[in-house]
């Protein structure tokens, strides 16, 4: 019985389908346009309109009702009307563009423009006032305009685009045209019959793509513009074709309807074991610990009370191995970073003592030597050289002692409004005996900095600044020239960079220089001097800063930077 019904209604469906859809859809395309048309005729004479409103209420009809629309005159000619525009307000200046029918697609038109949007168009003035542009390419790519047209750019205060419309509605607006042709020789017949307050219905073929189309054409009411009438046009699909095509395909799909029919019976039979199957299947999931699909059964009875059981039992035991997962990794992100701090404390005591046995062994052999009287007429010499050394000793335990405040995180900013430019320049004074020696020049590019000022804390960012200029003199090539430039490369934010002329650092060693006691040339560390600390300092009093910092190969040699931001209050310290 099951088969029958369902096969009976469906040959009465196909047999609809095939006698009545496709008169059925073209009489209803054709009375709905009636009526929107007729609805817009009267609209139309009830309140008098200008040219823009007249043309707009058109594009807004045609969007609606996915159709084309012309006006006549009393012989039957197109009245030229341009209802799809844009208008773009430049400086002082309001531009019309008028989307032309033809020479341009929808495709051609940016789709999803508003109003407020910025707009670029190359096209042709068309009025002597340039204030109607024919547009040719919209946001176009190349930098300037190709020859003959004149570049439009602005904001766009009101459009009327193609919206909601089959195939490409700028083409079917150009094929009125030839449809219009056709009717020409019943114009005499048409203008007694569109008097009478009748219609004129017909179908028309495009010769190039073979779609038909209906086309109604009715008079307006007359006004101070004379006899006026309306064109309409729209699309019929060919439904015939599709009837067909499917009277074949239910040959094909009438077997499988059968033995759809037929497995019915066979459900009936399941449904009680399909909750014993969807419970059993859920179980062998849970057994592989797989929580993504609770078993969904949502009935009252036995197997509902199971599924719901099953569902907690499933979330509690997957939260519980999430918490141990979450546990597991922690524990080990602890054990890894244990064990990266107790290779650092290694590297630290092993550079430790790597940086103070130098010096020592220099002033344990020059104190013997005096005490000893050997070359005494080096004594000053002796004495001098034991001096440095135990100032280099003296710089790098106090280098130490402050990276030590800072990884205890025992340092607090004092910060102030102060001029990076000014504070650079400073620091820069006390470099003029290093950069003689080398013969270096310092080359200064701070004008985007001229009146601005930071939040920092002056004393730590002078420190950073100090490190870095250091740096910069010991690995510059000598004659080279050091340039330090002051950018605002974000709003609220100003980058200084530190560049030298000289060796670069090899890729490997980039992400390393930080670190404490690191050097890139071993063997030129006493000759360059430095306790190997300054950039670990330099690094966390950026950092507690917020600062975004780092060091990059030039072409020429290395550059370091660091942001700041900057002040907006009133105070300048």
């Amino acid at each position: 019985m099951t088969t029958t019904l369902i096969l009976l209604v469906f040959s009465g469906v196909l047999v609809a389908a095939g006698v009545f859809f496709e008169h059925f859809y073209r009489v209803s395309k054709i009375e709905a346009l009636d009526k929107s048309t007729a609805e817009l005729a009267r609209q139309l004479g009830l309140e008098p309109l200008n040219e823009a409103q007249f043309s707009r209420r058109l594009g807004v009809y045609m969007n609606e009702n996915d159709s084309s629309m012309s006006i006549l005159d009393e012989s039957f000619a197109r009245i030229p009307y341009n209802p799809y525009h844009l208008e773009l307000q430049t400086g002082t200046k309001q531009i019309s563009i008028h989307i032309p029918r033809e020479e341009m697609a929808v495709g051609d038109i940016p789709q999803g423009i508003r109003a407020g949007d910025r707009l670029v168009v190359d096209g042709i003035f068309m009025d002597e006032k340039d204030s109607i542009l024919q547009p040719v390419v919209f946001l176009p790519a190349n930098m300037d305009p190709e020859e003959g047209l004149l570049r439009v750019s602005g904001t766009v205060t009101e459009l009327l685009l193609p919206k909601g419309r089959s195939y490409n509605p700028l083409y079917q607006d150009t094929l009125m045209d030839e449809a219009l042709n056709e009717f020409r020789p019943q114009v005499e017949h048409a203008q007694s019959r569109l008097a009478g307050g009748s219609i004129m219905e017909m179908e028309w073929q495009d010769k190039w793509s073979g779609v038909n189309y209906a086309v109604l054409i009715r008079s307006l009411p007359e006004d101070h513009q004379g006899t006026r009438y309306l064109m309409v046009m729209t699309s019929l699909q060919p439904v015939g074709e599709a009837v067909e095509i499917l009277k074949n395909y239910v040959v094909y799909l009438a077997p499988v309807i059968a033995v759809a029919v037929v497995i019915l019976s066979f459900i009936y039979s399941r449904l009680v074991s399909r909750p014993l199957l969807t419970l059993n299947r859920s179980a062998q999931r849970l057994a592989q610990l797989d929580f993504s699909e609770p078993p969904k059964i949502q009935s009252k009875d036995e197997f509902g009370e199971l599924s719901r059981n099953m569902t907690v039992l499933s979330r509690n035991l997957d939260a519980a191995l999430q918490e141990l997962t979450r546990a597991n990794e922690q524990l080990q992100e602890d054990v890894e970073q244990k064990l990266r701090s107790e290779q650092l404390r290694k590297e630290l005591i092993a550079n430790i003592s790597h940086e103070l046995k130098t010096p020592l062994g220099i002033v344990k052999g020059f104190a013997e030597g005096l005490q000893d009287g050997v070359a005494s007429d080096k004594k000053e010499r002796y004495l001098e050289l034991i001096v440095n050394e135990t100032d280099r000793m003296n710089a790098l335990i106090m280098d130490m002692l402050e990276l030590s405040k800072y990884e205890a995180k025992a340092i607090r900013l004092r910060l102030a409004s102060l001029s990076l430019k000014t504070l650079i320049y400073k620091v820069a004074d006390s470099f003029t005996e290093q950069l003689e020696r080398k013969q270096l020049a310092l080359k200064h590019d701070t004008l985007e900095a001229e009146g601005l000022f930071v939040a920092a804390d002056p004393r730590r960012i002078e420190q950073v600044i100090l490190n870095l200029l250091s740096n910069a003199t010991r690995h510059a090539a000598e004659h080279s020239v050091i340039t330090v430039r002051i950018k605002q490369t974000s709003p609220g934010i100003l980058t200084t960079v530190i560049e030298n002329t000289g060796p670069s650092i090899a890729e490997e060693d980039l992400g390393r220089i930080w670190d404490h006691f690191y050097r890139t040339e071993r063997s030129r560390d006493r000759k360059s001097g430095g306790t190997g600390l300054g950039l670990a300092i330099v690094k966390h009093i950026l950092e507690l800063h917020e600062s975004e910092y780092g060091v990059s190969n030039t072409d020429s040699g290395v550059a370091f930077h660091f942001t700041l931001r900057i002040d907006k209050g009133d105070t300048h310290e």
